[in-house]
């Protein structure tokens, strides 16, 4: 049983995570948007039918693999009904390549499949619709509407994650607590090329094992430490001294 004052003291709200106030996350975006001032995708698509099937097919693949398998997929099959025409063997062999393949290739001819039952062969427009689709999950629709479709949304990859809670940009322990802070602390003048910039930032600069702080654009407002040094300025005995060589005599 309870003790009195258990039941007396009120509980405590869990607060959401801190993020960046809009005045620094501007400026964060600011110095992203310096190097990339109209951040895309790096998977090609030509469509949003395309480009649904690449996202899909991008999950625990990189972009540059999926590029090379879609490359000779897509020209056969760009539509709904080439792909069923290609049949879930014929889209197998196309992406033996990429992780996954045998399975995102039972995802692929399903969500044709259902374009053309439900949606009239058309790719919806909305998270919800996007969602009902096999092998389409949040992250997925969200890039879709955002690449497609120009809403302002946020996908949250393991880039995005990475780079919002290394930087303190809008931490959280889920995908979807990161997509929260984010929707809140990013200006909305940023919103639409916001995950792309997080995205390429953590592919090639934040990067998972060791990111490469020393020329990092945003490096004096993350909270990330201690932060990498430059490897030119440092040797496995420590940091290279500046101090010129000492002559030595005969």
């Amino acid at each position: 049983m309870p003790d009195k004052k258990s039941l007396l003291s009120p509980r405590k709200k869990k607060r959401a995570p801190r993020t960046f106030g809009q005045a620094r996350a501007t400026e964060l975006y600011e110095a992203l948007a310096q190097d990339r001032p109209d951040p895309r995708t790096e998977l090609n698509f030509t469509s949003p039918f395309t480009l649904v099937v690449a996202v899909a097919l991008s999950a625990q693949a990189t972009d540059v693999g999926v590029n090379k398998a879609t490359a000779r997929l897509f020209a056969i099959a760009d539509t709904p009904e080439k792909m069923l025409a290609l049949g879930e063997e014929g889209v197998a062999d196309h992406i033996r390549t990429i992780g996954l393949w045998r399975n995102k290739a039972k995802n692929v001819i399903a969500l044709s499949h259902m374009l053309i039952e439900t949606f009239d062969g058309i790719v919806p427009n909305t998270l919800d619709a996007l969602q009902q689709l096999p092998g389409v999950g949040r992250k997925t629709a969200n890039v879709v509407l955002n690449e497609a479709f120009g809403v302002p949304t946020i996908a949250v990859d393991t880039h995005v994650f990475r780079v919002s809670n290394r930087t303190g940009l809008a931490p959280g322990k889920t995908p979807e607590q990161v997509e929260a802070g984010l929707e809140r602390t990013t200006p909305v003048q940023f919103k639409h090329g916001a995950h792309h910039w997080l995205i390429l930032h953590g592919r090639y600069v934040c990067k998972a094992q060791t990111p490469e702080c020393w020329h990092c654009a945003i490096a004096h407002l993350c909270k990330y430490t201690p932060k990498t040094p430059d490897p030119a300025t440092v040797s496995k005995l420590g940091p290279l001294s500046k101090a010129p060589p000492r002559k030595t005599g005969m």
